[in-house]
């Protein structure tokens, strides 16, 4: 996400679709062992965490399962504002299981199968609970599907983003979903540190387009009014960057100068930004590369949408721009996100600053290659700020469950990345950058595999360097810009 735009039917038609809902996809097989294995046949004290274990969001994802594949089967009346979808889940028991949980916002649930056998189903606040027909043994692999239908609720979160999640636009959707708003739309283990692959059917009225991450498999087929996408993300994501963005766009197609596939997509009230957004999403995409190391994904681009919501986000191979003409900055630093934060993603909230800091540099990097002004210039400029200023008093390194888009996180973030490139030389900082990405792609990261590595490249220790910057709640000493 952008820093300077952070400022943030029936039953039985359910169950018809629960029948027909789409294929797992060959890297999700659809067995499930339930069997006994030698970790002891499951018992009614076996059921999966409520949330995944992140601290600052207990009840964002779930425990007691890893989940390989998402197929989403969606269509959506722009008219009614109503949603009716399927979604298999393809997972693998990480416990023992008679029950787990399922991460789903709103919505009437109106049928859940597991591995084909109907299941058993509550729900409280967010949660959806799925007891299925038999207990899942450890090391099981299964398919749940969920059939359901409603109007789809935005989450609201002044303090952090705003407005996120499946929000209704006049003519479809606008999908954006940092940190948890994937549950607004799909049934999920909602939270970064369970990444996925995603297939995605989405119908839509005819004269609409409908986005998705990923590549569109075949051409859009049209049938009595109707228009179906099929797109497919092959690689690994985390729920927060999925998007099914609906409505009218005009397109641009191509490759960037270096041979990926680019795609730019803008609502009719922006068509003046479309060759722009596109010749840009393709040059820095490939500046980048030759920067952080081979682009991770088959596809780039972005996307802009005639809906003001005063930021970006960086969903995967399909940045989104909520209602405004992106400057080359914000490109590049949504585009950034692409290695730090979609490839590597964190596993815990709190290590925010990974994605943030790292994007935001990117901002500083860019600009210096298209003569705009030294990262060195960028940095006196945000630490000659007064010891007063309250960037100092916010540490980056841990970032705050109710403050998650706190300038420092960005910024300060940023910074900390200059004082290091400062202290172990250019050679050493770029080779870092190149390394972090290649040792870690399609990964999670922490904090502290970032130092380690940092002393690994440099063969220097770095503690103090990083404390001062991501831990104290204090402007750094003079000994350690």
């Amino acid at each position: 996400m952008s820093s300077t735009q952070r400022t943030a039917a029936a039953a039985t038609v359910l169950a018809g679709l629960l029948a027909c809902s789409p294929s797992t996809g060959a890297s999700a097989p659809a067995t499930a062992g339930l069997a006994a294995e030698s970790s002891g046949e499951p018992h009614a004290e076996h059921a999966g965490a409520a949330g995944i274990g992140d601290a600052d969001f207990p009840l964002d994802g779930n425990g007691g399962y890893d989940v390989a594949h998402y197929g989403l089967r969606l269509d959506y009346d722009p008219r009614g504002k109503r949603l009716t979808g399927v979604t298999a889940v393809a997972a693998k028991a990480t416990q023992p299981l008679t029950r787990f949980n399922l991460d789903l916002h709103g919505f009437e649930v109106g049928a859940v199968s597991v591995d084909g056998r109907q299941a058993a189903f509550s729900r409280s606040g967010d949660e959806l609970t799925v007891t299925p027909g038999r207990p899942l043994a450890k090391g099981a692999k299964f398919v749940v599907k969920v059939a359901y239908s409603g109007r789809p609720e935005a989450i609201k979160d002044a303090a952090n983003l705003g407005t996120y999640g499946w929000i209704t636009t006049s003519d479809g959707a606008f999908v954006t979903c940092e940190p948890n708003g994937a549950k607004t739309w799909f049934p999920a283990n909602d939270h970064p540190s369970d990444k996925a692959r995603f297939d995605f059917e989405i119908t839509v009225p005819a004269g609409l387009t409908a986005l998705a991450n990923g590549e569109l498999v075949g051409k859009p087929r049209t049938s009595r009014g109707k228009t179906t996408f099929v797109w497919r993300e092959r690689h690994p994501m985390a729920t927060y960057l999925a998007t099914a963005t609906l409505g009218e766009f005009e397109l641009r197609e191509g490759r960037t100068p270096g041979g990926i596939d680019n795609l730019a997509a803008v609502d009719p009230a922006f068509r003046s930004s479309l060759g722009r957004v596109y010749s840009l999403s393709g040059q820095i995409t490939d500046y980048w590369a030759g920067i952080f190391g081979p682009y991770p994904f088959s596809s780039t681009g972005g996307v802009v949408d005639d809906f003001a919501t005063g930021y970006a986000l960086e969903n995967q191979t399909k940045p989104m721009y909520g209602g405004f003409d992106p400057d080359e900055s914000i490109i590049a630093h949504e585009l950034a996100h692409q290695w730090f934060g979609n490839s590597l993603s964190v596993r815990r909230w709190r290590d925010l600053w990974l994605n943030e800091g790292f994007a935001t540099y990117a901002e500083w990097l860019w600009a210096e290659h298209r003569g705009r002004g030294k990262a060195q210039e960028t940095f006196d400029t945000q630490l000659a700020r007064a010891a007063t200023d309250p960037i100092w008093a916010y540490p980056p390194g841990r970032a705050k469950p109710d403050d998650l888009f706190n300038e420092s996180v960005y910024t300060r973030g940023a910074m900390t990345l200059h004082a290091l490139r400062e202290k172990i030389g250019d050679t050493d900082f770029f080779r870092l950058l190149k390394d972090w990405n290649t040792e870690h792609r399609y990964g999670h990261v922490t904090t502290a595999q970032f130092i380690a590595m940092a002393e690994k490249v440099s063969g220097k220790r770095l503690g103090s360097l990083f404390d001062a910057w991501l831990f104290t709640p204090r402007r750094p000493p003079a000994d350690n810009r």
